[in-house]
């Protein structure tokens, strides 16, 4: 849940920096989270999840 949630403000802080320097309009971003609903409610929805979720484990494991 943790990383569902980091994932989703991550987005969020970058819609919101594409949406004040005008490179992501309103009508993209509704559009885009239009799109995330409707995956959500698929049968890839499990499929997405685990590829976040893998991913998500590669880069806590990295270490600088």
């Amino acid at each position: 849940m943790a990383v569902s949630i980091s994932v989703v403000l991550l987005m969020l802080v970058l819609a919101v920096i594409f949406m004040r320097n005008n490179g992501l309009k309103f009508s993209h971003a509704l559009v885009c989270a239009l799109l995330g609903f409707f995956l959500a409610g698929t049968s890839m929805a499990p499929s997405i999840h685990e590829g976040v979720a893998a991913t998500a484990d590669v880069v806590s494991g990295l270490h600088p």
